[in-house]
Parts: structure tokens; C-alpha cells; sequence
């Protein structure tokens, strides 16, 4: 690797090498050069051969001096500090600050003062970069700053941050908890084959009856309605807006028993899995029909609603609804599109949108119609979570990022990386390493938007939450980038202080605590300085080990910054774990061999061992089903060892502790399974093994819950 090479791809933030962790070991991987030029070149500079990496070096060198102010300032409140490039005559004369919050008309003269710490000679020019430092007092929030000089008058965005994130009002030694689910998965008599927002509502009066203070949820942002056994809800066609899937069809003012088509919704509950073309076909089948009634209500509160939420829903709304309506014309015609509606798809820029979205505006409006829908269910949820008092409420999930054929990118395909995608390097958990191939923001260009995309998405998924989980939270420092035409890859860098910053200031905004998702490979001290910006880490009982050994980590041990669980939704539930059903599925996938399922199935029956004896010394096992043998080689199911492992997490420090329905029902089914596709595992569609209206009364769940508030209280 040449000297220059190297150092154009470390100022770009791209790493010519990384270390990861697997199975036990640090791993050291030396990216090489062919892969730094592509990274090189998707960040939209050449880097083929000397010359041009010389050429590239000076142009990333000069940029900072090219302009007088960057696009935006992220500062803290007690550090009100930006720089600025002026001419030396400029320098010369008085220069005058000042600043406009963001939804306030009266500007406010700031108090500055300069320090020279950079001069540069340009043709007949000199350049000074100045140090400016603010001496007023700013409350956090949003800043058109101006800056006048004798020759011109400078703009910028300057954002002010709080020190560190919103803390969710509780007693000081209270310990919460609350359940974590999908809530597609949800199975109720009332909904049409996957759980909605109805079901939601009613799940919170159960767990807040119980004494519950959060729900957790998977993302819940739209997806292809055109596509819909594309079901990850972690590859959305857009962060911003909610997936009409969970729509309560029934809760729809304007709905007729007519519009429902009992065949249909019949099959999609009466199948083992989520059946999402036929859900998908019987709910937009009725929501058309409603919809037709809609355009003929034009004067009640409901059509009024209606029309507002269309003038406050702006461009974004707009771009949303023009794509799904190409997408859907691409799926009648079965991918024969024209020429012009080719270049529609392509980009939201293209000269043909304009007519194309004149054509077809009553398709367009329904697509607005759905999120309207979707939007005022949600908000009902939010109000019962009100009305219950639960302390923190629903607990939401943003994704990392959004898949490729999406209505963001679409949108704005230059503020995304255009020949990579996100994924992960192999760890502990995913020893290949995972090629997620979403799309991920281009750092610098973010920047240049004055990180206004990431701040949307921050106020759209922090709505109606009263906690917000950051999937992969170091993709705000650092995302792990893979070609889409390729499978080695390497890590780009994120402006992380500017990232973390915007999180703090908007968690703030909106009363929204906020958690990190960091399993798996992470710096040294990351855990910790989240920690410090009052930001909760996830403490899952499969991953907090104290030692090679893999000795579980002890109640008492835990982070009280923590919310902690058994698993997540890409981990087998515990009876499918105690079984190594995961295990099983993998090597009859091909995925292991017969010599990795051995060493797994080792390590599973060495794990069933130190859960056993962890469960033991903490004394927690129901005092009715007390251990009775060691359930060598997975022999036999430990009867209360659910209870016993709900206890134990229960014990834990965390302030929060979030349980599963599919540890408390006896569930073997796999939500996901990481590295496998549909045509392999029908992730993203199993249903719980029981009932939403039977779930408060059952034994099962009132043994839990009175455990559980054993041990918290």
C-alpha cells in the first residue's frame, strides 16, 4: 500500500485495516489497495494511480480554505466555539455576530472572541483561519448564525447540545420492566393474520395492568407493499414514515364489514406463519374502499384531519407516496416499464416525476391516505400508554439504515454511498460476517446537509416513544461498509461528536431516552462514553460473560444504565436455545459444517452447564419446581427454568429489565436467523404461541409477572 494512498483514505475517514473479534480471538485484517480505491472512488474522488491521489490530497486539503463558514456547527452548551475562513482584509475590520434560534424572529448580538490559529497565501490573497469563541449563554437547540464582515455577510447552522440525553422520570431506586416484542408477530381474534396497532393498544393495558412500564417494538417504518414477503423490518423503504401493515382495519372511521374479505383474512390466521401477500392483499383491498368513501366525506373532522396531515406532511410525504405509487405501476406491469417510467424510478430528480405524479395523483393520495392511518392509530396507542401512566411507554427501534430500493434513497441517492452498502465484519456471533447491503449515509454529504436527514429521522422515530433503541449505535462513529458488487469491506468514519451531539439535543427535544445497541464488535471505551452521555446499553444475558470461559455475569454485576433481557429477535428464545435449535437449523442449512455443529453443540452443552450452576447460586428457582438433575446433553427441558432465568435477570441491577413473550409461552421458534434469507428460514414471520386475550389470565404469564415483581421491587 503506497504512503499517499494511505493517507487520502484516513483524511476521507476510511480504514486501510480494523480488528474484529471471533470466537474468543482479535483478528487483524489489512484492507488492500484495490478495495481503499473503490471506497476511495465512492466517496467521489479518484485514486487509480499516483497522480490522482495527489490530486485528490490537495482537493481534500484546500476544501476547508475554499469556503468562509461549513454548512453546520454541532457544539456543546458549554462550549460555544466554530471557526471561520476570512481574508486578511476582511480580518481587519469589525466584524459582527449574531443569531436567530430556530421558530424565534428576534436576532441576538453574541459576544465573540478571535484567535488566528491558520494563515494561508492563495494567488494575490491571504487566508486566515479564525477561532471564534462565544461568550453569551444559549439555551440548546437550533441557530441561523450570521456573521458580518466589512466585505460580506456569512450564514451557517449552528447547533447547541446538551452535555447528554433525556432520563425518563422514575423514583431513584425504582427498577422498571416491561415486555419486548414484534409486533407482527402478535396473534389475536380480532386482527387480520399479523398483529396491528389495535393489538398494541391492547397490550399495553396488559402489561401496564401488570405493572409494566415499557414495550418494546421492532422498527415499525414502512416497507414494500408491492413486495411484501420483503419483510425485514430493518430494511424500510423509508425511516420517516410508519408501515400500513399494522393498520387496524376495523379501528378505520368509514369502515364497512362489507370491506372485508373473510376468505382471505381466514387463511392469513389460520397459517403457521405470517402469510404477507395475503394480509397484504385483504388490507389494502379494504383500505381502497374506505379510502373511495373518504373523497366523498371532504367536510368531516376526519377528512379535515386528513387534509392537514397532507399540508404538514410536505415533501417528504410527497416523495413517499410517488415512489410507492411507481412502485406499484412496476408491479402491475410486471417490471415492463417505458422508457420515461424507467427514468422516473431511477431518481425522484429525473424531468418526467412532475408529470408522472399529475397522472396518477389519486393513487398518490391513498399512499397518504395509509400513513394519515397509520399515523392517527399509533397517536391512540400513545394516548392509552398516557392514560395508564406508564413511565417510559413504547420503546421503539431505528434501524441502521434503509434498504437500497427505497423512497429515501430515491429521493436523494447523493446523500447515500452509491456503490456500498452497511454490513458487519465477523464476530463472536457471525463468524462469515453479515452483508446487510443497506444504504448508508455518505458522511461528508450529511455533513454538507447540515445533518437535517438524520435529524428527521431522530423527531420521526422518537414520536410517540418514550424511548428510542439506536440499532448498531457505532454506525454514528463508525459503519462497516461492503461493495455491492463485492464481499471484503472496511470501515468508514462518521463525524461521531457531531452525531452524538444532534442525538443528545433531540433526545432532549422530544423527552426520549435513548438506548445503544453495541453487541458484537466495539471499540475500547465506547460502551463507557455512551455511558457518560446518559445513553442505556442493552445487557442481554447470551452475551454478558465475564471471562473466555464464558461465565455468566451476575446479577449484582450489571450496568444500571442497562436494559437488560434474555435475548433479542436475532437469538434463539430459551427453550429453543437449551434445545440448540439454532444449531440444528444451520447445519441442515449447510451453514456449519459437521465439524462446527460438534464444536457447537459443545459449547451449547458447557453454556446449559453454566446457566445451571449461575441459576443455583442466585437461588432463584421457583420454590415449587426446584432443579432436579443436571439435564446432561440437553436430555429433558429444566421445568421453572423460565421463571428461574426471568428471576435472575429480574435481580439485576438494570433500571430497566425487558422480557419476552416466547421465553414466558415455552416458544421454539426463531424470529430471525441471522445470515439466512426466505428461500432458507421464513424469518420475520412467527406468530406467538398464544393469544392476545388470553395472555393476562394464563398461569404462565401470571407466574411470570409475579416473579418478576419479586425481584424488581
Amino acid at each position: 500500500m503506497s504512503e499517499k494512498l494511505q493517507q487520502l483514505a484516513a483524511e476521507l475517514g476510511i480504514n486501510d485495516s480494523y480488528d474484529y473479534f471471533c470466537n474468543g480471538q482479535c483478528c487483524h485484517n489489512k484492507v488492500d489497495d484495490a478495495l481503499l480505491r473503490y471506497m476511495i472512488e465512492d466517496f467521489g474522488y479518484r485514486a487509480k494511480n499516483d497522480e490522482e491521489i495527489e490530486k485528490s490530497l490537495a482537493r481534500v486539503e484546500k476544501k476547508r480554505w475554499q469556503r468562509a463558514m461549513e454548512a453546520v456547527y454541532v457544539v456543546r452548551e458549554e462550549a460555544l466555539r466554530f471557526d471561520v475562513v476570512l481574508k486578511e482584509t476582511e480580518f481587519e475590520g469589525d466584524i459582527v455576530v449574531s443569531c436567530v434560534k430556530e421558530g424565534k424572529k428576534k436576532s441576538v448580538e453574541l459576544v465573540v472572541e478571535f484567535e488566528v490559529v491558520a494563515r494561508r497565501e492563495e494567488g494575490h490573497n491571504t487566508y486566515l483561519k479564525v477561532d471564534a469563541q462565544i461568550n453569551n449563554q444559549l439555551e440548546i437547540g437550533y441557530y441561523e448564525l450570521q456573521l458580518e464582515t466589512n466585505q460580506n455577510v456569512y450564514h451557517t447552522l449552528l447547533a447547541v447540545a446538551p452535555e447528554s440525553c433525556y432520563s425518563f422520570a422514575k423514583d431513584e431506586y425504582e427498577k422498571l420492566f416491561g415486555t419486548s416484542v414484534q409486533l407482527y408477530s402478535l396473534k389475536s381474534q380480532h386482527n387480520w393474520g399479523i398483529g396491528d396497532f389495535g393489538d398494541l393498544e391492547k397490550l399495553v393495558e396488559i402489561v401496564s395492568a401488570s405493572g409494566g412500564d415499557v414495550i418494546g417494538l421492532n422498527p415499525l417504518n414502512v416497507l414494500h407493499l408491492d413486495y411484501p414477503e420483503e419483510a425485514s423490518p430493518y430494511a424500510s423503504i423509508s425511516r420517516l414514515f410508519l408501515n400500513p401493515m399494522y393498520i387496524d382495519v376495523e379501528r378505520v372511521p368509514l369502515y364497512l364489514p362489507q370491506d372485508k374479505d373473510e376468505k382471505l383474512v381466514a387463511q392469513a390466521k389460520a397459517s403457521e406463519n405470517i402469510e404477507y401477500t395475503k394480509v397484504a392483499e385483504a388490507k389494502m383491498k379494504a383500505l381502497k374502499a374506505i379510502y373511495q368513501r373518504l373523497k366523498r366525506d371532504k367536510k368531516s373532522p376526519y377528512a379535515k384531519a386528513f387534509d392537514k396531515f397532507q399540508n404538514e406532511g410536505g415533501r417528504e410525504l410527497q416523495q413517499l407516496a410517488v415512489f410507492q405509487t411507481i412502485c406499484a405501476v412496476k408491479a402491475m406491469q410486471k417490471n415492463r416499464l417505458s422508457a420515461q417510467e424507467e427514468r422516473v424510478l431511477t431518481s425522484a430528480a429525473a424531468g418526467e416525476v412532475e408529470k408522472f405524479a399529475i397522472a396518477h395523483q389519486d393513487d398518490i393520495t391513498f399512499f397518504k391516505f395509509l400513513q394519515f392511518e397509520a399515523d392517527r392509530q399509533l397517536r391512540l396507542v400513545q394516548q392509552k400508554v398516557k392514560k395508564c401512566g406508564m413511565k417510559i411507554g413504547l420503546y421503539r427501534d431505528l434501524p441502521v439504515g434503509v434498504s437500497k430500493n427505497s423512497a429515501e434513497v430515491w429521493c436523494d441517492k447523493y446523500l447515500y454511498m452509491q456503490k456500498s452498502g452497511a454490513g458487519a465484519p465477523p464476530d463472536s456471533y457471525f463468524p462469515t460476517g453479515q452483508k446487510w447491503g443497506l444504504g448508508a449515509f455518505n458522511p461528508i454529504e450529511l455533513k454538507e446537509r447540515g445533518y437535517k436527514p438524520f435529524i428527521k429521522i431522530l423527531r420521526a422515530n422518537m414520536r410517540y416513544a418514550g424511548a428510542v433503541r439506536i440499532d448498531h449505535i457505532m454506525g454514528l462513529s463508525r459503519l462497516f461498509l461492503i461493495p455491492d458488487d463485492g464481499d471484503g469491506g472496511t470501515y468508514i468514519r462518521y463525524h461521531a461528536k457531531d452525531m452524538m451531539n444532534i442525538l443528545a439535543l433531540e433526545s432532549q427535544r422530544n423527552h426520549c431516552a435513548v438506548v445503544g445497541e453495541c453487541i458484537g464488535n466495539v471499540e475500547a471505551g465506547y460502551s463507557e462514553s455512551l455511558l457518560k452521555r446518559n445513553i442505556y446499553l442493552l445487557g442481554v444475558l447470551w452475551s454478558e460473560r465475564v471471562d473466555e470461559n464464558g461465565t455468566m455475569k451476575k446479577p449484582q454485576s450489571y450496568e444500571t444504565k442497562y436494559f437488560a433481557s434474555v435475548g433479542t429477535h436475532d437469538m434463539p428464545p430459551l427453550k429453543a436455545w437449551w434445545y440448540g435449535r439454532e444449531i440444528a437449523t444451520l447445519g441442515r442449512l449447510g451453514l456449519y459444517t459437521d465439524a462446527e455443529m460438534q464444536r457447537a453443540y459443545q459449547w451449547r452443552e458447557h453454556e446449559r452447564r453454566l446457566l445451571l450452576k449461575a441459576l443455583d447460586e442466585e437461588q432463584v428457582w421457583p420454590q415449587d419446581k426446584l432443579r432436579r438433575s443436571d439435564y446432561l446433553y440437553g436430555e429433558g427441558y429444566p421445568e421453572g427454568i423460565e421463571e428461574a432465568v426471568h428471576a435472575y435477570m429480574a435481580k439485576t441491577n438494570s433500571e430497566v429489565f425487558m422480557f419476552m413473550p416466547e421465553d414466558v409461552f415455552g416458544s421454539e421458534r426463531i424470529q430471525n436467523l441471522p445470515g439466512t434469507d426466505i428461500d432458507k428460514y421464513p424469518n420475520w414471520r412467527s406468530k406467538q404461541v398464544f393469544d392476545l386475550e388470553t395472555m393476562a389470565d394464563s398461569s404462565a404469564y401470571q407466574r411470570h409477572i409475579n416473579i418478576i415483581k419479586k425481584w424488581r421491587s
